[in-house]
């Protein structure tokens, strides 16, 4: 009786465990967000789309964004991963 008490309780910790974490990394998910520009030149394509022309920096700063969210998801997958039993 008490191993399967023990089972049960550690079925719902896991539960528990992933769920803190999903929610963690999704929170963190929507903070992690583009710079956003306060105005600019906007640039016109050949299809006559307009198009902004960003400076060496903002391009960085976009650039560094897709990195953290790319290292923010593959760590999240391996927590999911690490978590699932």
């Amino acid at each position: 009786m008490n191993q399967i008490i023990n089972m049960v309780i550690r079925q719902v910790m896991n539960q528990l465990v992933r769920r803190g974490v999903n929610a963690g990394f999704d929170r963190m998910g929507r903070k992690a967000q583009p710079p956003q520009r306060a105005g600019g030149a906007q640039v016109v394509d050949e299809n006559g789309n307009a198009v902004e022309q960003l400076t060496p920096e903002e391009r960085r700063q976009q650039r560094h964004a897709r990195q953290q969210a790319r290292q923010a998801k593959q760590s999240m997958k391996a927590m999911r991963r690490i978590t699932r039993l």
